[in-house]
């Protein structure tokens, strides 16, 4: 199977973060050898609008095969168009046709080739659509409200008969933790989703979940890897 890194030059949480270094090397560089390392793995391929990037991931192993085009590189750009786009590059460049791949987010570092094996196995026992890797809600639904324009609060709606129970009283729920997706080319093109009756969950901890967007991501990241190296 064939690994997806979708890592753009411009981040305005982090600036530079895919190549801020991390533990002694580039944020990116985590998971391409996370993925380089995972049995089931074929090929790496970042996806990028930077050079600089681009240059980092060859340096740790990685194939980018081309420079992602500037309408798929903005705040806005959709991630289905991104995926798309380097399927279908691949496909028209000699690869056989691609019909399940798994995309990984550099922001996840935490994510090992564990994992990655992991979720393959439970994506080919389960011979699901597609697969999410998730962690546990640490929120439980019914306590979301919306603040009017006037100051007053609002349920959403959600669970509302639990709206002032206390956590344990909530029932568990799942939310993607942006570390691993295996998502089917058919479903994306023609539904736009990753979702389908056949998707499954791989579930993480929360401390394998950290997704890196701010500083303080970055700053947790960091003493976690460093804590696990001296385990």
């Amino acid at each position: 199977m064939i690994a997806l890194i979708p890592a753009r030059g411009g981040s305005k949480g982090l600036p530079g973060k895919n190549i801020r270094e991390l533990c002694g090397k580039p944020l990116i560089a985590h998971t391409i050898e996370a993925a380089l390392h995972a049995e089931g793995i074929d090929r790496v391929i970042v996806t990028t609008d930077s050079q600089e990037i681009a240059e980092t991931a060859k340096r740790y192993g990685a194939k980018v095969p081309f420079l992602r085009p500037a309408e798929l590189a903005g705040d806005t750009s959709s991630a289905v168009d991104v995926y798309l786009h380097a399927v279908d590059y691949l496909e028209a460049h000699g690869e056989a046709p691609i019909e399940k791949f798994m995309v990984l987010l550099p922001t996840a570092p935490l994510r090992t080739a564990k994992h990655i094996e992991a979720a393959l196995h439970e994506f080919e026992e389960k011979k699901a659509d597609t697969l999410i890797s998730m962690k546990e809600a640490e929120t439980p639904i019914s306590w979301y409200y919306e603040r009017m324009p006037d100051g007053s609060v609002r349920n959403l709606g959600f669970d509302t008969e639990k709206a002032v129970a206390n956590r344990q009283s909530n029932a568990t729920y799942y939310i993607p933790n942006g570390a691993i997706y295996i998502l089917d080319k058919k479903l994306l093109r023609e539904k736009r989703t990753y979702y389908s009756e056949n998707t499954v969950a791989y579930l993480m901890s929360a401390e394998e979940s950290v997704d890196i967007d701010n500083r303080i991501d970055f700053m947790l990241a960091e003493v976690l890897m460093k804590g696990n190296s001296t385990q």
